[in-house]
């Protein structure tokens, strides 16, 4: 996974001189469970479909030029990049919500994690 590649793609657009905003997401495994507990890693599956319908309802929505997604699947450790986001849009008004709202669908939709404690 290379978030830099995924920058690239986004200039490498048709559409490209209609950005104005790149928004990035990176997310991290963190070393310890939302309740407080040591973390050693987790394990990662990902509905490749889930993410696709997700993908092709927030490219519709005004103003996306285009949004990439790669998440890592399998078995993580702490401090592991987990999932790039990036969307590119024409204006922070617009990009802000889908990046937010696409994070939140993939988390609900797309990904099962079972964390392993130390």
């Amino acid at each position: 996974m290379e978030l830099t590649a995924l920058i690239d793609r986004i200039k490498a657009h048709p559409d490209y001189a209609k950005v104005g905003m790149i928004l990035c997401h990176v997310g991290v495994v963190r070393g310890t469970s939302r309740g407080g507990s040591p973390v050693s890693g987790l394990d990662l599956t990902v509905d490749r479909d889930a993410l696709e319908s997700i993908l092709s309802e927030q490219k519709r929505r005004p103003g996306i030029i285009e949004i990439l997604v790669e998440i890592q699947e399998g078995w993580l450790k702490v401090g592991d990049e987990v999932m790039f986001i990036v969307v590119a849009g024409d204006i922070r008004d617009r990009v802000i919500p889908v990046l937010e709202d696409t994070l939140n669908a993939i988390k609900e939709r797309v990904t099962s994690k079972k964390e392993h404690f130390a």
